[in-house]
C-alpha cells in the first residue's frame, strides 16, 4: 500500500485532507515544525504520525503531498526528488481526488470556512459525505456520494479544481500580496465559473458575482429583491435568526439557524439553494441547519465568570464588521472590546483605514503587533501606524494583558489570522486565578 507522505501535514488544508485519506483507509504520515497548532489535534486523535521535518523522512514508494507555503528546495521535496518519488502539489492532488463524487467547491473572500462546514453538516444529514474545512478538519466516508471542499482563491489555486458545483460567497480583494486589485480577483473567479459542471450558487447581492459568466446555471441567493432565492421577514434574537425563504417568488420553508449577523443568512441562504437544486428535502435542510455548531475559530467561545472570550479568525475588514455584528446581534447590553492582531503587512497597508474604520464598531479597541509570515516577514509600517488612527485604542503585549482586567461584563473579541490565540489564552489565565 502506498504511503501519503505530508509535507507541512498541519497546514489547515493538508491536515484536513490527511484526516480524508486516512479515514478512507489509506496509509498517512506527515511531518511539519514542532510548534503546536490546533489543527494536528484531529491527527493526533487518529494516531497519524506526525513527524518533524527531515530529508530522511522520504522513502522510495511513497507519495509525497506538498503544501503549498513549502518550496521546490525544501529538503524533503528535494530528497523525493532525488529518490524519483512522486511528489504532488496538494491543490493538485486534490483536484484528481475529488472526481470520484459529486463535488461541490466552497470558494469566495469570506465566508468559505462557515459555509463549508455547514454545507457538509446539512448534505450530510441526506447521503454519505466527505469534506474538507479549511479550519484543519476534514472527514472521508468510505460510501461518500458529495465531497464539500473550501476552494482558495490564493494564487489561483481553485483553478486545479473542475467541481460539480460550485458555490461563491462574495468577491471582494484581499491577498495584496499577490492580487493586484479587485478585477484581478475577479477575473480568477470568472475563470473557476468556465471550470464548472452542474450549476454556481452565488449571492447575488455581489456586485462583482452579478457580472459572472458561466456554461452552467447561475442561481443568485441573497437579500435582494431580484435573486432566486431570498431569505424575507428576518428575526434576529439572542437565541439565533429565523427567516422564511422564497424561490423564485414562491414560499419554501421558514428556518432557524443558531448563528447571528447576516453573513450567517447569506451563507445559510447558499446551502438552501444548493440543496434545493440537488433535490434534498426541505425537511432534512431545515433539521440539519438548526443543529449546526459552527466551525473552529469562527466565533468560538469560552465563557469565564462574566466574561466571553470570542476567538475568531477575522482578518479582513469585512470579516471584522461581521464579527462585531454577530456579537452585538448576541450579546446586545455587553462592551464589546476588540482586540485585532493584523495579518501580514501587506494586507495592513493595503487595508489600513479599512481596518480603523471597522474596528471602531467595537466599544474598546486593543492592537497586537503585526503577524509575518514565512513569504513576508517585514514591511513599512508598524501596529503604531494603526493605533494612530483609531482614537483611545492601544497596543496590546502579552505582558501587558492585565489591561483587559478593566472591562467587566464584557464580550472580548480576539481577532486575526496568525496567533492572536496566546494573547487569550495568557488572559484566560488571568481570569481563571481571579475566580
Amino acid at each position: 500500500m502506498t504511503i501519503y507522505h505530508f509535507t507541512g501535514i498541519k497546514g489547515s488544508g493538508m491536515s484536513s485532507l490527511a484526516q480524508i485519506l486516512f479515514d478512507s483507509g489509506e496509509s498517512v504520515q506527515g511531518s511539519d515544525v514542532e510548534t503546536y497548532y490546533f489543527t494536528e489535534q484531529p491527527l493526533r486523535e487518529r494516531n497519524i504520525k506526525i513527524l518533524k521535518f527531515d530529508s530522511d523522512n522520504i522513502q522510495p514508494g511513497m507519495t509525497v503531498i506538498a503544501g503549498n507555503a513549502f518550496s521546490d528546495s525544501h529538503p524533503e521535496i528535494v530528497r523525493a526528488n532525488e529518490l524519483g518519488v512522486e511528489v504532488i502539489r496538494y491543490h493538485k492532488f486534490l483536484g484528481e481526488y475529488i472526481k470520484k463524487f459529486t463535488s461541490i467547491a466552497i470558494t469566495g473572500a469570506h465566508g468559505k470556512t462557515s459555509t463549508t462546514g455547514l454545507t457538509s453538516h446539512v448534505i450530510g444529514g441526506f447521503k454519505p459525505t466527505s469534506y474538507l474545512i479549511g479550519d484543519g478538519t476534514g472527514s472521508g466516508k468510505k460510501d461518500a456520494s458529495y465531497f464539500v471542499m473550501e476552494a482558495c482563491e490564493y494564487r489561483r489555486h481553485f483553478l486545479a479544481y473542475h467541481p460539480d458545483y460550485a458555490v461563491m460567497t462574495n468577491i471582494d480583494f484581499d491577498h495584496p500580496d499577490y492580487f493586484s486589485g479587485i478585477d484581478d480577483v475577479f477575473s480568477a473567479f470568472q475563470e473557476l465559473a468556465l471550470q464548472v459542471k452542474k450549476a454556481i450558487i452565488a449571492c447575488g447581492d455581489d456586485h462583482y458575482l452579478q457580472k459572472i459568466r458561466a456554461n452552467v446555471p447561475v442561481i443568485y441567493y441573497g437579500l435582494g429583491e431580484r435573486n432566486d432565492v431570498i431569505a424575507k421577514n428576518i428575526e434576529k434574537s439572542t437565541e439565533g435568526t429565523s427567516f422564511e425563504v422564497y424561490i423564485r417568488n414562491e414560499y419554501y420553508d421558514r428556518f432557524f439557524i443558531p448563528l447571528y449577523g447576516d453573513h450567517a443568512i447569506l451563507n445559510s441562504l447558499a446551502v438552501i439553494a444548493l440543496c434545493h437544486y440537488e433535490g434534498i428535502p426541505a425537511n432534512v435542510i431545515k433539521e440539519r441547519i438548526k443543529t449546526f455548531k459552527g466551525v473552529k475559530r469562527r466565533f468560538t467561545e469560552t465563557i469565564i465568570g462574566n466574561n466571553v472570550l470570542v476567538d475568531d479568525y477575522a482578518h479582513h475588514p469585512t470579516e471584522i464588521n461581521a464579527t462585531i455584528q454577530s456579537a452585538r446581534q448576541k450579546y446586545p447590553d455587553r462592551e464589546i472590546v476588540a482586540i485585532f492582531q493584523p495579518h501580514t503587512f501587506s494586507r495592513t497597508e493595503a487595508f489600513l483605514q479599512q481596518f480603523a474604520d471597522s474596528l471602531k464598531n467595537a466599544d474598546s479597541v486593543y492592537l497586537c503587533e503585526i503577524f509575518s509570515s514565512a513569504r513576508e516577514q517585514n514591511g513599512r509600517l508598524t501596529i503604531e501606524d494603526l493605533a494612530a488612527i483609531i482614537d483611545g485604542s492601544e497596543i496590546l503585549h502579552a505582558e501587558t494583558i492585565d489591561k483587559l482586567n478593566k472591562h467587566q461584563n464584557a464580550v472580548f473579541l480576539f481577532m486575526g489570522a496568525g496567533d492572536v490565540n496566546k494573547f487569550q489564552k495568557a488572559f484566560e489565565s488571568i481570569l481563571q486565578m481571579g475566580a
